[in-house]
């Protein structure tokens, strides 16, 4: 059987991006020395142009596109940058690769479909029609139109979450839409023995999607009166300035503490001994740092948004309206009076994400991958 050639198009890779670059980042991960599939990832650059390897079989290209500011976010003149660059280069090198896979339907769908050959669509998030206000007029009289074409021309076309699957239903029903889970290491992000007090984490990006000001809002109501709790934020983006004076204004500085970007592996050290894991986000698709903090034995509370209410449910988390500082304050009282139910909560998480893993993720893309030839790794 001759060797799958794979373009992977995200223009977010470690360093740069969140979930989708995680994703992406494990993928390769797996499919790493795999003897009959070679992949070429485009991707961007912090800084200059520059090609690495991972393993024998995949090549890493990441374009310059000027990169300034923060790493979690793209600015358009970023995404413009990125997609003209890497149009070249896919027009450039049509003879090395078969079949292209990219993550987000807009830009990296887009110059899929340009290419003529054939592609696999991951949606994330952000690139399906009315996921984000921000977008709600680019969705609406440009992005929901262009979406349809890329989806109907694609040869798959999966979402990360059940929900995103029904949101992009709403913008185009007549094409199938999979869904393939993100993954957890369950080796890495495991339970231990939780520490004194009690102890909030959130390890979200710092930007206004994610709600974390209403987060703190119910914790400074909470925390009144109370010497043993904390809450720790593990991330980074360009909404921190504003939250640290939040916090600063809600005079409690000395509960709240902003431990700024920190890689996984830092992450899966600090957060299994802390008691709740918040995600109040506007909207999700399949949170990562979710499923981290399912595996680290946490008890959760989160928002009703996205793929949340397949992973969470009363077994082992509380579900809480999207802006509402009440209910994130409610949940916090339960759980802080309740430590058992938390230990109950926390132990139930880690049985729901046991047989969600990055090699399941990959398994069923390169299944899409020879779908025509019925190979599989």
């Amino acid at each position: 059987m001759k060797k799958k050639r794979i373009l992977v198009l995200n223009y977010e890779f470690p360093p740069l991006g969140g979930g989708a670059a995680t994703a992406t980042y494990n993928l390769l991960q797996q499919l790493r020395d795999k003897r009959d599939i070679n992949v070429i990832l485009l991707t961007s650059s912090v800084g200059e142009y520059k090609e690495e390897s991972i393993g024998s079989n995949i090549k890493i290209i990441r374009l310059d596109i000027g990169k300034e500011g923060d790493l979690h976010n793209q600015s358009n003149k970023n995404l413009l940058k990125y997609s003209i660059k890497a149009f070249r280069w896919i027009r450039s090198n049509r003879d090395r690769y078969d079949l292209i896979h990219a993550f987000f339907g807009i830009p990296c769908g887009f110059l899929a479909m340009l290419s003529g050959k054939p592609y696999i669509t991951s949606l994330r998030g952000s690139d399906v029609p009315f996921y984000s206000k921000k977008y709600e007029k680019l969705d609406k009289y440009i992005f929901q139109h262009l979406s349809k074409l890329i989806w109907k021309k694609s040869e798959y076309v999966v979402a990360n979450s059940e929900g995103l699957r029904d949101l992009a239903y709403e913008t185009y029903d007549k094409k199938e839409i999979g869904v393939i889970y993100n993954g957890v290491d369950i080796n890495i992000f495991k339970p231990k023995e939780k520490e004194d007090g009690f102890v909030v984490v959130s390890t979200s990006r710092l930007i206004e999607r994610k709600g974390l000001d209403y987060l703190i809002k119910a914790f400074s109501k909470f925390a009144k009166g109370k010497d043993d709790v904390e809450l720790r934020f593990y991330g980074d983006g360009n909404q921190r300035e504003e939250l640290e004076d939040l916090v600063k204004e809600l005079g409690i500085e000395s509960k709240v503490k902003f431990f700024g970007e920190t890689d996984r592996e830092d992450i899966a050290k600090a957060i299994p001994s802390a008691h709740v894991f918040a995600l109040p986000s506007k909207n999700e698709g399949m949170s990562n740092s979710l499923l981290e903090a399912m595996a680290s034995g946490l008890s959760i509370i989160a928002t009703d948004v996205g793929g949340t209410k397949e992973l969470v449910d009363s077994s082992n988390g509380i579900i809480v309206e999207k802006e509402s500082v009440d209910d994130i304050y409610n949940a916090l009282e339960k759980l802080y009076s309740n430590r058992e139910l938390v230990k109950d909560m926390g132990i139930e998480s880690r049985k729901k994400v046991e047989e969600i893993s990055w090699e399941r993720m990959a398994r069923e893309y390169v299944k899409l991958y020879y779908a025509n030839n019925d190979k599989q790794i």
